[in-house]
């Protein structure tokens, strides 16, 4: 993976890519790490990390566009239990819990990858096979050539 990006935040709220010697948007910054790029955000005077804020702050801009990111009821548990409960849920289980969520969505999506490529060529050997299937051979090789040319005997008795 590619080293962090560190950014500088100054106290007028912007961002600075010391990396790229620019400033960036928030928006910029979320297409950083969408690109799978790490990023640190340190205060420009103090040198606190203030990381987690500014990735909050992406996140609630972004819920705010789509007028909420999570659902009412966890938002007033998080509120209402805070710092005791919830936090340590977050650090341990959730980004666990997310994780193995992409782990396995990725291995399922792989799988049914495999199941197409195997299924269009079972698809080409079952055509083929049709014909090559002894004594039947004949029938299906009729019954094919009647659907082709419309003459499947529906109307004769």
């Amino acid at each position: 993976m590619a080293e962090k990006v560190l950014l500088k935040k100054y106290a007028n709220r912007r961002l600075y890519d010391t990396e790229q010697s620019k400033y960036v948007t928030l928006t910029e910054v979320t297409q950083l790490i969408r690109n799978g790029r790490q990023v640190e955000v340190i205060d420009a005077k103090t040198k606190e990390d203030v990381t987690a804020f500014i990735l909050t702050q992406i996140l609630l801009e972004q819920a705010k566009n789509k007028n909420g990111l999570l659902p009412v009821p966890l938002l007033l548990l998080i509120i209402q239990f805070g710092d005791n409960v919830l936090v340590d849920f977050f650090q341990k289980h959730l980004q666990q819990t997310i994780n193995s969520y992409l782990t396995h969505k990725s291995l399922a999506d792989d799988q049914f990858k495999k199941w197409l490529e195997v299924g269009k060529g079972l698809s080409a050997m079952a055509q083929e096979n049709l014909s090559k299937v002894g004594p039947f051979g004949n029938i299906f090789d009729q019954f094919l050539k009647r659907k082709e040319t419309g003459d499947d005997d529906k109307g004769s008795s």
